[in-house]
């Protein structure tokens, strides 16, 4: 299927890894101009390089920024005044005792989950609007529809970016721009790999038996049982970006192997 996103000019922020650096390569396969953001230089040239690697006919470009603040969306912006398709991937997580969780904290995931997005929506919306096309993608979680007792302020910022992207969704009336959200489960990404690495060292486990324990006591819901893959999460993204995903607009899509059981 030709997904017509040949030339499209692409933003991924935090895609340096995981879904975002996933996403960025399947855009980049199907044809689009992509940039990738990044915080840490290192990071942000091996990511282009892989991508270019294994895409040597890429169109694939990295811009340093830390989005978790004002002036740093502005210095992504700048670099990236005009594009076609904005996919609001940053996003941090750490599991914490809601007692524990202190105001920065809050404030934190706050202003790198939401306002990002928010920010960088901000610019490009009108824009896609004056020229009749455009794609938002908000990468929430469906930790936004069932939040985690273990990390209450991480689904608080995915709950929002939900209210987020239908609400501006709503203002794009007959104007050839879409606003969505992709809705992850558990997924195989850098810091989660990490992170079950520390807790099966810690419980004497190998990464497997975590793994397993994970799905069977915190998210047995889960019809995979497994983790995601970004490139699986990567796939939806990249379909919603295309111009044959017109129809869908203001939507949550799941792409959580099933862990939610609703059936809407």
């Amino acid at each position: 299927m030709d997904l017509q996103l040949t030339g499209k000019r692409a933003l991924v922020t935090g895609s340096t890894s995981g879904i975002g650096w996933a996403t960025a390569r399947e855009l980049a396969a199907e044809g689009a101009h992509v940039l990738i953001n990044g915080r840490d230089p290192a990071r942000l040239a091996s990511a282009v390089a892989r991508i270019q690697a294994e895409l040597p006919g890429a169109t694939i470009d990295g811009v340093q920024a830390d989005l978790s603040c004002a002036a740093g969306c502005q210095r992504l912006l700048d670099a990236a005044c005009e594009v076609d398709l904005l996919i609001n991937n940053l996003g941090i997580f750490e599991p914490k005792a809601f007692e524990q969780i202190g105001d920065d904290d809050w404030q934190r995931f706050f202003e790198v989950n939401v306002l990002s997005g928010v920010r960088l929506s901000r610019h490009h919306l009108p824009r896609m609007k004056a020229r009749g096309w455009g794609r938002i993608v908000f990468i929430s979680s469906e930790s936004g529809i069932c939040p985690p007792a273990e990390m209450v302020q991480y689904g608080m910022t995915k709950s929002a970016q939900l209210s987020v992207s239908r609400g501006l969704a709503e203002t794009c009336v007959g104007t050839g721009v879409t606003v969505n959200a992709v809705l992850p489960g558990p997924t195989r990404t850098e810091g989660v790999g990490a992170f079950f690495a520390t807790l099966a060292r810690d419980a004497g486990q190998t990464l497997a038996e975590a793994e397993r324990d994970f799905f069977k006591y915190a998210r047995p819901t889960s019809l995979l049982q497994r983790f995601i893959e970004p490139a699986e999460v990567a796939a939806m993204v990249t379909y919603v970006c295309s111009p044959r995903a017109a129809a869908t607009n203001g939507a949550a899509l799941r792409v959580e192997g099933g862990v939610v059981r609703t059936l809407i």
